[in-house]
C-alpha cells in the first residue's frame, strides 16, 4: 500500500512538474518558508539542489567524485550524506541513477584503497588517514538506500563486495584494537588509552568532526556501525547471496549493539534518568557532551539506530540540547549545537538542522528553519559554523554537508517526503516505531511544494544535459 500511495504521489510530482516547467513558470522558482511570528521568507529552490549541481564531477572511470563544499576532497561521511537526500528524485528522473551509482562505486573504491582514511582526493590518494569508525558505514547505508529505492542491481560490482567484507573485517579487527591493529596515526592527539578491550564496542581514534575522541569508545558511532552492519547483511544476501558476510555482520553488530547497552549508557544521579554517552572508556569513565557532527547523540533516532521516542533517547536529547551540554551555545541569534572543531561558542547549522530532522514537534522545526533563514550566507548556502551574537563571523562560506541535510529537512517538513530508512529493518532498538519530521504546511501546499522541487530539479537537468562536471585537477 505504502508502494502504491508513493507511485502515486510520484506520478502528481512529474504531470504538476510538467506545468510548472512552461516557459512562464520557469524563472525565480521559490519556496516559502513559514518562520515564527507569523513571518516568511521566499527562497529559491535551485538552492537546495546546489550540492547535486556544484560539488559532484563525473571521473574519468565512470565513478562520482563528490567534493565537500570548498575543500577539494571527498569525504566518505561527506559524500554519502551529501547524496541521501537526492536518491528519492531518481523515480522522477531516473537520469539521476548513474549519478548516485558513481558515488557508491568510487566510495567502495576510496574503502579499498585504505580503510582507515576517511578523505581521499579525485586521484584515490588519501587525502586525511584519520580512523573514524562512522566513516566507513556511511556508503554503506548510501548503497543500501539506493538498492531500496531502486532495486537496480548494477550497483551489485565486485569492488562493493569486496569493500563490504573489508568493512566488516575492519570492524572486527578494531572490536579487537590491541590484539589485532597495526593503525597509528603519525601526529601526537590529547586522547586517553585506557579502555576495556572487552566491550564488544568497536576502538576509534577521531570523531566525526575530525578531531581526536577524549575516550576510545565513541556510542554514536557504534551506533552507525550497527546500522551499517545491518545494512550489509541485507546487501549481501540480496546483492552477492553472501551468507558467510552476512553471518559475520550480524554477529559482528549483535556485539556492538550489546556493548553501546552495557557500557554506553549513564545514569545522571541529579535527575535520575538514564542517558546514553558520547564517548566511554569501558571501565566507568564517560565523556558527556554533544558535537554538531553527524552522528552525534541528537540524531540517534535519524541515523536509525533509535525512535525519536526512546526514553532513554529524550534524556539524551534534554542534556544534548541544553546550556549542560559544554558544546551547546546560545546567543542573540541562534542557540545550537557546537564542536571543538571550531571556535568555543559558534554554532553550526549542521547541528541546529540535526535537531530539527529529530523533533517530535511542529514548533522545535519551526524555530530551526527560522534560525536557519535568518544565519544563511548571502548565496542562501549554510556555512560550518558561525558567531551566535554575530551570525556575519563564521567559518567556511559554504558546506556541502550541511546544504544537503538542510535540504533533507526542507523536502520533510514543507513537502511531506518521509523520513530516508538508513537501516534495513527500521529503528535497531526493538519494538520502537520510525520517527517522522513534523510537517509546517497543510497537505495541499506540500503538494504544490513537491511539485515546484520537481520542477526546479528538471529545469536543472535540463540546463546541464543531465551531465556532471568533471572534476578538477
Amino acid at each position: 500500500m505504502r508502494l502504491l500511495v508513493a507511485r502515486s504521489l510520484a506520478i502528481i510530482c512529474a504531470i504538476a512538474a510538467l506545468w510548472y516547467l512552461l516557459p512562464d513558470r520557469v524563472a525565480g522558482q521559490t519556496l516559502v518558508l513559514p518562520m515564527t511570528g507569523r513571518r516568511t521568507r521566499a527562497i529559491e529552490t535551485a538552492h537546495l539542489f546546489h550540492t547535486l549541481f556544484h560539488d559532484f564531477f563525473l571521473e574519468d572511470d565512470a565513478t562520482t567524485y563528490v567534493q565537500t563544499g570548498d575543500i577539494p576532497a571527498m569525504w566518505l561521511r561527506d559524500s554519502s550524506a551529501q547524496t541521501i537526500p537526492y536518491i528519492r528524485y531518481q523515480a522522477v528522473y531516473p537520469v539521476l541513477r548513474a549519478r548516485f551509482a558513481g558515488v557508491i562505486e568510487r566510495n567502495a573504491r576510496n574503502v579499498l584503497t585504505d580503510p582507515y582514511a576517511n578523505a581521499l582526493d579525485a586521484d584515490y590518494h588519501v587525502w586525511e588517514r584519520k580512523w573514524e569508525v562512522d566513516s566507513p558505514a556511511w556508503p554503506v547505508v548510501l548503497a543500501w538506500v539506493y538498492w531500496r529505492s531502486t532495486q537496480d542491481r548494477t550497483v551489485f560490482t565486485p569492488d562493493l563486495h569486496r569493500a563490504l567484507r573489508t568493512i566488516v573485517a575492519t570492524y572486527d579487527c578494531e572490536e579487537r584494537h590491541r590484539a589485532c591493529s597495526r593503525y597509528v596515526y603519525p601526529y601526537r592527539v590529547q586522547t586517553d588509552d585506557t579502555y576495556n578491550g572487552g566491550t564488544g564496542l568497536i576502538w576509534g581514534a577521531f570523531r566525526p568532526s575530525d578531531d581526536a575522541v577524549r575516550f576510545r569508545f565513541n556510542i554514536p558511532q557504534n551506533a552507525m556501525a550497527v546500522v551499517a552492519l545491518r545494512d550489509i547483511e541485507r546487501l549481501a544476501l540480496d546483492g552477492y547471496g553472501d551468507a558467510a558476510l552476512a553471518n559475520r555482520a550480524r554477529a559482528l553488530e549483535a556485539r556492538v549493539q550489546v556493548g553501546i547497552e552495557r557500557y554506553g549508557r549513564y545514569f545522571d544521579t541529579g535527575r535520575h534518568v538514564w542517558m546514553y554517552a558520547y564517548e566511554t572508556d569501558g571501565f566507568g569513565r564517560y565523556n558527556l557532551m554533544d558535537d554538531a557532527n553527524i552522528p552525534n547523540l541528537t540524531t540517534l533516532p535519524y541515523i536509525d539506530w533509535c525512535s525519536a521516542f526512546d526514553p532513554t533517547y529524550l534524556a539524551t536529547r534534554k542534556f544534548a540540547l541544553s546550556a549542560a551540554n559544554p558544546y551547546f551555545f546560545s546567543g542573540r541569534y541562534a542557540e545550537g549545537l557546537g564542536s571543538p572543531h571550531t571556535p568555543y561558542g559558534y554554532v553550526w547549522p549542521l547541528g541546529i538542522i540535526g535537531s530539527a530532522l529529530t523533533a517530535t514537534s511542529s514548533a522545535e522545526v519551526a524555530n530551526a528553519i527560522t534560525t536557519l533563514a535568518e544565519t544563511d550566507g548571502e548565496s542562501g548556502l549554510f556555512h560550518e559554523s558561525f558567531y551566535p551574537n554575530g551570525y556575519w563571523r563564521y567559518t567556511r562560506p559554504e558546506f556541502g554537508w550541511a546544504n544537503a541535510v538542510g535540504a533533507e529537512l526542507l523536502f520533510r517538513s514543507l513537502a511531506g517526503d518521509s523520513a530516508t530508512q538508513f537501516a534495513w529493518n527500521g529503528p535497531i532498538e526493538p519494538f520502537e516505531r520510525r520517527s517522522r519530521t513534523p510537517t509546517l504546511v497543510p497537505m495541499l501546499v506540500q503538494i504544490q511544494n513537491a511539485a515546484e522541487l520537481n520542477a526546479t530539479l528538471g529545469r536543472l537537468l535540463h540546463v546541464t544535459g543531465g551531465a556532471m562536471p568533471h572534476a578538477p585537477k
